[in-house]
C-alpha cells in the first residue's frame, strides 16, 4: 500500500506493508522532497508537479525495494467544501432492517446529490434514525416504518481534481483512493475520546489550512482556508527584503508566534536578497522578525474562529482544537491559538500507528500516515459504478516513470 501527500511545500510518499489479519502497518519506504508546480494546494504547473511526484515516489520505491503502480492521494486547496444531507426510505413492517435496506438508503441519498461540476471525495455515513426519532449507529435487526440516515459529503471542483489526476497519470500511476488532507491528518492525530466528545483538527500546511471537525465518532465538517506557512515565509521575505529560502530558514530557526521582552534585546543575521556572502549580512532585531510573523498567525486563527462560529462551535467550551501540519511547529503557535479561539489546544503528532520510524513522529507526516489509516478502516459509501481499483504493486520502476514522462514532454 502506498500514500502520496501532495502539498504546496512538499511531496511525501510512503510505502507500507499491511498484515491482513490484524491490519498492522509497517513502513518500508518513504520519499520526501520540496514540491514545485503547486500553489495553495492547486496544481499550477503540470510538468513541475509531475516531476515532484516522480522524485518522491522513486525515493520511496528505492528504500522499499518495491515498485508501485497505484496509491492513495490527498486533496487540498481552499475549494474543498462539505454538507450533511438526510435521506429517508420506507421499510417493510414485517421484517427487520437488512443490508439491502441500508444499501438502498445510501444509494438513494447519493443519487440526490446533483453537482455536475464537483467531484464527490467523501461520502461518510453518520447517524441512522428509526421512525424519524431514535438515533442509532447500527440499524441492523430493527423493526420500523422508516429508516433515515445523515450523510456527510465532501466536494472538490471536478476540473481541479482532473488536473491532480493528470499528474498522477503522467507519472504512470493510478489513484486507488482519495481523501481530504485534513481528514487524513485527523485520523492520524486524534484520540477516540476527542472524536466522540468533539474536536477540530487544524492542519496548517504550506499553502492552506485544513479544518476537520469530529463529533460522536464521525467527521461532520470539512473546510479549507487559503493561508498557511508559505504566507508567513512570504511576509518575512518582503518585510526583511531577503530570499524566500532564507526567509524560511529564519522562520524555522528564530520564528515565534508572539513577542516576548527578551526578543527586544536579540538580533539575527539577514542576507539581503541576491546577496549570499557573509560580507553582506545585516544585523536585524529579532523583534522585527516576530512582528512580521505574529499578525499573520493571528489572521489564520481569526479565520479558524470564523469557521468554528459558522458551525456553532465558537462558544462550545468543551470543543477541543488540535494543531498539526508542518507549520504547527512554529514556536508559540499553540498559545496564540488558545488565546484567539478560547479553547483547549494541543499540538498533534501522528500517534495512531504504533512502531513507526522515529523520523515520522512529526506533524508534517500526519497526512501521509493518516491516509494509511483511512484506507484500512474506510467505512464510506462507494457506489459500485465508481468503486476504486484495488491497491497493488507492479514492476514499473521509479526511474522508468521519470524516463517515460520526460520522453512525453521534452
Amino acid at each position: 500500500m502506498a500514500t502520496l501527500d501532495i502539498g504546496s511545500s512538499k511531496v511525501c510518499c510512503l510505502i507500507a506493508h499491511i498484515t491482513p489479519r490484524d491490519k498492522k502497518i509497517e513502513i518500508v519506504g518513504y520519499g520526501y522532497n520540496a514540491s514545485k508546480g503547486i500553489k495553495n494546494g492547486v496544481i499550477t504547473d503540470i510538468n513541475q508537479a509531475t516531476l515532484s511526484v516522480c522524485n518522491a515516489v522513486e525515493d520511496a520505491e528505492q528504500r522499499a525495494k518495491e515498485r508501485i503502480n497505484s496509491l492513495i492521494v490527498n486533496i487540498s486547496g481552499d475549494k474543498t467544501t462539505s454538507v450533511v444531507r438526510n435521506n429517508i426510505i420506507q421499510l417493510h413492517k414485517n421484517r427487520p432492517v437488512s443490508d439491502l435496506d441500508i444499501e438502498k438508503l445510501k444509494a438513494q441519498g447519493y443519487s440526490k446529490i446533483k453537482l455536475p461540476e464537483m467531484e464527490i471525495v467523501h461520502c461518510v455515513p453518520l447517524n441512522y434514525t428509526i421512525d424519524d426519532k431514535e438515533i442509532i449507529k447500527d440499524p441492523h435487526g430493527f423493526y420500523a416504518e422508516t429508516l433515515g440516515i445523515d450523510m456527510l459529503y465532501g466536494f472538490y471542483p471536478q476540473l481541479l481534481y482532473k488536473n491532480l489526476a493528470n499528474i498522477i497519470e503522467n507519472a504512470h500511476l493510478e489513484i486507488a483512493l482519495k481523501t481530504f488532507s485534513g481528514y487524513a491528518s485527523a485520523l492520524a492525530c486524534l484520540v477516540e475520546d476527542e472524536k466522540e466528545l468533539g474536536a477540530t483538527v487544524v492542519d496548517i500546511g504550506g499553502g492552506t489550512t485544513s479544518l476537520t471537525t469530529f463529533k460522536n465518532g464521525f467527521p461532520v465538517h470539512f473546510a479549507t482556508l487559503p493561508v498557511g506557512g508559505n504566507n508567513i515565509t512570504n511576509d518575512i521575505a518582503w518585510g526583511l527584503t531577503t530570499s524566500f529560502a532564507h526567509a524560511e530558514d529564519l522562520k524555522i530557526r528564530h520564528g515565534c508566534a508572539f513577542l516576548i521582552s527578551q526578543d527586544e534585546l536579540k538580533s539575527i543575521d539577514v542576507y539581503p536578497v541576491g546577496e549570499e556572502d557573509d560580507n553582506s549580512i545585516r544585523q536585524v532585531p529579532k523583534s522585527d522578525l516576530i512582528n512580521i510573523i505574529a499578525p499573520r498567525v493571528e489572521e489564520i486563527f481569526e479565520m479558524v474562529s470564523q469557521k468554528l462560529d459558522e458551525q456553532g462551535l465558537k462558544d462550545v467550551a468543551n470543543h477541543r482544537v488540535v494543531l498539526t501540519g508542518g507549520s504547527s511547529a512554529l514556536s508559540g503557535i499553540r498559545d496564540v491559538a488558545a488565546l484567539i479561539l478560547n479553547k483547549q489546544v494541543r499540538l498533534g503528532i501522528p500517534r495512531n500507528i504504533p512502531n513507526i520510524p522515529n523520523y515520522l513522529y512529526d506533524p508534517k507526516y500526519a497526512t501521509a500516515l493518516g491516509m494509511l489509516l483511512f484506507a484500512i478502516n474506510c467505512k464510506e459509501y462507494r457506489p459500485s459504478s465508481t468503486t476504486s481499483n484495488p491497491i497493488s504493486l507492479s514492476n514499473m520502476g521509479g526511474f522508468k516513470k521519470i524516463l517515460g514522462w520526460f520522453k512525453q514532454n521534452f
